[in-house]
């Protein structure tokens, strides 16, 4: 792995934790009603999908398991149509999606500093 995948790696890393962060305590209702939060939340989810466009294609490839080309179409659709997102999917991303991600993301890093 080169160092430019490893640091973007290390970054989605800290911005999925930052998603399970702010998710901690909280529920649908509570995202739905809190604009901040969504806002905060959209912001960490358009960095990863930017991070996850400037991965290597090696990188993807070798890690194709992983749904790269949703994370960066959800980046486009945070990005660009923020006023017709359906919060409700995004607070399944956060609660669902982004746990696995970092898991992921985790053992790649992991598999890296193996070799």
């Amino acid at each position: 792995m080169n160092e430019r995948d490893e640091n973007l790696l290390y970054f989605i890393q800290e911005e999925c934790e930052l998603l399970l962060e702010m998710a901690e305590g909280c529920d649908v209702q509570t995202f739905l009603d809190s604009k901040m939060m969504q806002h905060a939340v959209s912001m960490a989810l358009i960095h990863i999908g930017e991070s996850v466009k400037s991965l290597s294609e090696d990188l993807k490839k070798q890690n194709s398991g992983i749904e790269w080309r949703f994370i960066a179409g959800l980046r486009d659709i945070a990005a660009h149509n923020y006023g017709i997102v359906q919060m409700e999917r995004i607070w399944d991303v956060v609660t669902e999606d982004a746990p696995e991600l970092l898991e992921q993301v985790k053992s790649i890093l992991f598999a890296g500093k193996a070799k």
